[in-house]
């Protein structure tokens, strides 16, 4: 038998549900439990082309804060034999990674795509103006998120770590602890505790980081400007801007998993059906026909 150290084991356990509903800035896609993918949306630069991928187990969707002269994205799948793909938007090289293997996780940002390895550390591809893909020294991580413009690692033993933009304050987690999930916005980062409550840094200017009186959430995601927590009985909860109705989740009941786009939101039922609120100017809320998307640590 090979050894196996005890760092690794708690690499292992603390590894998190891989996503398996993402959704970006004007897009949204769905693994299917049988391991193909389905998207809806805007397909601009082909980021909605998975209809031949095969053997994936986790996607990510690149998002982008709602601007007039943006809103091109990509989208990544994890495969079962631990090397990535990719569709959509390659001006600054983020889907260029073929290369990759051993990866158990990745995340998509505006411009760029994270990876981390089973041995803890974490690759990158794409944007980098912002310092946001310097993450060749991170070690003992076992999540990541990526935001418009920073990256964020969770560390084995609860603490966080990030690079990028700090305009607002979104990396200022060195001081969090008992985390258990981190997710990044446009210039907002939401940490899940332990214990089921959740803290923000960030830009707070709609609201998106007012996450203190909640409780039993056990997980969360993050859009532009608004923050998703998922409860221990199937609600959810949201926070933050809400301009095209995309914190309308309180009569959301039986939820497993959700995401957060700009501008809209992604639930996905305990009957692998999926529902979805927001901004839909380019479909990227129709999904109520899915059917057998992948529920998660299935």
């Amino acid at each position: 038998m090979d050894y196996i150290s005890p760092k690794e084991v708690v690499l292992k356990v603390k590894r998190w549900p891989k996503d398996t509903i993402a959704a970006g800035r004007r897009h949204t896609v769905g693994l299917k439990s049988d391991g193909t993918v389905t998207a809806v949306g805007d397909n601009k630069y082909e980021q909605c082309d998975v209809s031949g991928w095969r053997d994936i187990v986790a996607v990510a969707a690149g998002n982008v804060h709602m601007a007039t002269n943006t809103g091109n994205a990509h989208t990544i799948g994890l495969k079962s034999d631990s090397t990535v793909t990719a569709v959509g938007w390659n001006k600054h090289e983020q889907c260029d990674v073929n290369d990759w293997y051993d990866i158990v996780t990745v995340a998509a940002g505006w411009r760029r795509t994270i990876g981390l390895k089973s041995d803890g550390t974490a690759v990158a591809v794409g944007r980098n103006n912002e310092g946001e893909c310097n993450v060749s020294d991170w070690h003992d991580i076992v999540a990541v998120a990526a935001g418009d413009w920073h990256t964020i690692g969770l560390k084995f033993d609860g603490t966080v770590t990030a690079v990028g933009n700090n305009r607002y304050r979104q990396c200022n987690v060195s001081d969090w602890r008992g985390i258990v999930e981190v997710e990044a916005g446009y210039l907002h980062t939401i940490g899940l505790k332990s214990d089921g409550t959740a803290v923000a840094a960030g830009q707070n200017k709609v609201g998106q980081c007012d996450v203190s009186g909640w409780h039993g959430i056990v997980a969360i995601a993050v859009g532009s400007n608004h923050t998703i927590g998922l409860k221990s009985d199937g609600t959810v909860a949201a926070v933050g801007w809400n301009e095209y109705g995309q914190c309308n989740v309180s009569d959301w009941r039986d939820m497993v998993a959700i995401a957060a786009g700009c501008a809209h939101t992604v639930g996905l039922k305990s009957d692998g059906t999926v529902v979805a609120v927001g901004d839909n100017e380019y479909g990227q809320c129709d999904v109520s026909g899915w059917r057998g998307i992948q529920l998660p640590n299935n």
